[in-house]
């Protein structure tokens, strides 16, 4: 059997430091921290539960984010 393959570590971030910004900026700051994909979402949104590795997420509420979270 193959071995599983080890993913990159993910960027050393507070994501808490995001909530707040506004999304451009929030954006541009995680993809300068290391995320490798950086995603912004309206409250509500219907995602599915898949973690993707590096991955960054926000929900925006009025142009700043108001959560973060991985995957």
């Amino acid at each position: 059997m193959a071995p599983i393959p080890t993913p990159p570590a993910e960027p050393e971030d507070d994501l808490q430091a995001y909530v707040g910004l506004p999304v451009e900026e929030a954006e541009r700051r995680a993809r300068e921290r290391g995320w490798s994909t950086v995603r912004s979402l309206a409250p509500g949104t219907v995602i599915t539960m898949e973690y993707l590795h590096g991955r960054l997420n926000f929900e925006v509420k009025d142009g700043a984010v108001h959560r973060s979270w991985k995957g």
